[in-house]
Formats: structure tokens, C-alpha cells, sequence
């Protein structure tokens, strides 16, 4: 499946819920990453991004500055992606 078959309200959702977390902090890493990647995700990449927003935000951003090790289910390619940073963009 690609990105084209991806129901564009699930993405919808997918964003308001990146971009609503609740910490400015999370707010911008989740949020920008999401914006800045999902237009390459396939069904599998979507999925994993679902199951990481049910996660606790503390426990995401230690995943990605590295100060908590990465549980199996979501390390691979797209935490690696998660953790270099370079997408999170904070208006000044």
C-alpha cells in the first residue's frame, strides 16, 4: 500500500494528534516529524507512527535524544529518523 491509498482523514487525525500533545517541546519534535515525513510513509510506517503517539511523550522524546533506550517495537529506520532532529523547526 502506498501513500495514495491512505485515507487523508486518518492522516488528518494522525497530524492534529502530533501536533497536540501537550508540552511545547513535544508539540514541535513529534509534530514537526510528522509534517516533514509523512508524505513518504506506506501503510507500515503509518501504523508505527500510531502506535508511537500512544505513548507518553516523556518516553518519546528520551527515544529520540537518546537518554532512554529504544524498545524493540519501535526501533528501526524511522526512530533512527526520529532521532537525528534536524526536522523539528521552532518559530522564533
Amino acid at each position: 500500500m502506498d501513500q495514495a491509498s491512505i485515507d487523508p482523514d486518518r492522516l488528518k487525525r494522525l497530524r492534529f494528534r502530533a501536533w497536540h500533545r501537550g508540552t511545547r517541546e513535544a508539540d514541535y519534535m513529534i509534530g514537526c516529524y510528522f509534517d516533514r515525513f509523512h508524505a513518504g510513509w506506506d501503510e507500515a510506517a503509518v501504523e508505527w507512527f500510531e502506535a508511537l503517539i500512544e505513548e507518553e511523550d516523556v518516553d518519546i522524546m528520551g527515544w529520540a535524544l537518546g537518554t532512554i533506550a529504544v524498545p524493540d517495537r519501535f526501533a528501526g529506520p524511522l526512530m533512527d529518523r526520529m532521532c537525528q532532529l534536524d526536522y523539528v523547526e521552532i518559530p522564533r
